[in-house]
């Protein structure tokens, strides 16, 4: 071997070792990102990622305005995760015509690494840049009902679905399950094929319930809509009993065991292993959504955040804690979609969520950690626009967008060749009035789903690619004051 030989390699180790130092003395913020069922969340990481990295946020995000500011995207520190497919998410949203990227069915993770100057003269005469990692952990809103059933036996589970069951608007998927679940049930030899029957039938009600955009957050198991890696295996082989059983006592054994084996196989691993690790937690939810389905659903939102928020074991950090026991130390709730309104309903969509959550927030609070919620909108594909009323009634707070296809408005089909103008409806200024039927009807709202809208031009050098796009406008809502709540305080 060389003397040259051995240098490079000592010179290569050394680098290493000093990269491996440096990223131990990084501070890490580990960041959960979840939602509820259409809320947005695999937009918002990608706009997220993007503010931090790319800086075409409009508008601007002042607090990453720091001297020597950039971020990046670096290996996440989990192998045995998934990554978040930033890259592809973004490519369509910038595809021509733009397209919304299809939701993440299984749990990923993604680190940007901030650095920037430091503001004391030491540290600046010695060339040492401040830096912070921050790691997204990105996991399915539907797994979010699986926190309930920690604490429920098999008997209040079957009987709370069943109740959501017969509450639920009709359909094909639903009258066919309950069908099974009151019909006598035979067990036996037959309970392995019985179980088979009512998983499938219980699965295919699950999935039009979600098709239908019916809020059904706390009926769980999540994985039955969305299983991971678990798809077919047994131990998703199972069902709520509700009905008769004749000579049933295997078939309900076995249910009752695979009811069982979820919670522990499944259920306790996913929350002890990465729950315990995340320090920010932020929860995207569709208001909208549940206040065009009428009060019902805005307490059955509002009881399954309650629940979900036991697994985030709130309390206020500290930096001996953060080694020992980690805590979530800071929850946003953040209403979605809010450029489906007029801004002039922001503050209320924000003051409507607030109520919804409030059993939660009080839960959260008195363990010491820090609440805030907001409206946004994670990339606006809207702009405000005000309507004249009629015979001098007031104006209307009206938004204008282009339609994706597929959709109608009141019976017609909408183009999507061109912008439309849309008058949503305006919320309530009491929060409460929310849960009250005669205030906002069921389906009184009109929310057109529009595309995405971004600005963006070839690369110019940079060692970029020959014709690749860069986003030059990122239009949001809201999203600095997520990066103010999420990590404004690791800036300083």
């Amino acid at each position: 071997m060389r003397l040259s030989d051995l240098t490079d390699q000592t010179s290569d180790a050394l680098r290493q070792a000093g990269a491996y130092i440096d990223d131990l003395t990084t501070p890490t913020v580990r960041l959960g990102v979840t939602g509820l069922s259409r809320a947005g969340k695999t937009v918002f990481i990608t706009a997220f990622v993007n503010a931090l990295t790319d800086h075409s946020a409009d508008p601007a995000i002042k607090l990453l305005n720091l001297p020597g500011m950039r971020g990046f995207l670096e290996p996440q520190p989990d192998d045995a995760l998934p990554r978040f497919n930033y890259e592809g998410h973004l490519a369509d949203l910038m595809a021509a015509p733009p397209e919304w990227p299809e939701s993440t069915r299984h749990i990923s993770q993604l680190r940007v690494t901030l650095e920037w100057q430091p503001t004391d003269w030491l540290r600046r005469q010695a060339g040492i840049q401040r830096r912070l990692h921050i790691d997204i952990i990105d996991y399915p809103g539907e797994w979010l009902a699986d926190v309930g059933l920690l604490e429920q036996s098999f008997t209040e589970w079957s009987e709370h679905t069943a109740r959501l069951a017969r509450d639920a608007p009709p359909g094909p998927a639903r009258d066919a399950w309950l069908a099974f679940a009151n019909k006598a049930l035979a067990g036996g030899r037959q309970a392995e094929q019985v179980a088979l029957e009512g998983a499938r039938l219980f699965q295919a009600y699950l999935g039009e319930q979600k098709a239908a955009g019916r809020l059904q957050p706390s009926s769980g198991p999540g994985r039955f809509l969305m299983p991971g890696d678990f798809e077919g295996s047994p131990v998703l082989t199972f069902c709520p009993l509700d009905g008769r059983l004749n000579e049933a006592s295997d078939l309900e054994a076995l249910v009752k065991r695979r009811f069982d084996s979820y919670k522990t196989l499944i259920v306790k691993p996913f929350f002890e292993k990465h729950f315990s690790r995340i320090e920010r937690q932020i929860v995207l939810v569709d208001v909208l959504g549940a206040l065009n389905q009428g009060p019902r659903a805005v307490v059955e939102m509002e009881n399954a955040l309650e629940r979900a928020l036991a697994a985030f074991r709130p309390g206020r950090e500290s930096w001996v804690g953060r080694w020992i026991s980690p805590r979530v130390d800071s929850i946003l709730f953040a209403a979605s979609k809010a450029d489906h309104l007029n801004r002039q309903n922001h503050d209320r969509l924000a003051a409507i969520l607030e109520k919804i959550v409030e059993r939660a927030q009080t839960r959260a609070s008195g363990a010491g950690a820090r609440i805030g919620f907001s409206a946004i909108a994670a990339l606006r594909c809207t702009e405000d626009v005000t309507r004249q009323g009629r015979d001098g009634e007031d104006d209307l707070n009206c938004v204008r967008g282009t339609p994706v296809p597929g959709q109608t408005l009141d019976g017609r089909a909408l183009a999507t060749d061109q912008a439309l103008t849309v008058f949503p409806g305006d919320l309530p200024t009491d929060p409460l009035d929310a849960f009250e039927p005669a205030v906002i009807e069921p389906g009184s709202l009109s929310f057109v789903r529009f595309r995405p809208r971004l600005e963006t031009e070839a690369a110019a050098g940079d060692g970029t690619t020959e014709g690749e796009l860069t986003v030059q406008r990122w239009p949001h809502v809201s999203l600095e004051r997520v990066v103010q709540f999420l990590i404004g305080d690791r800036l300083t």
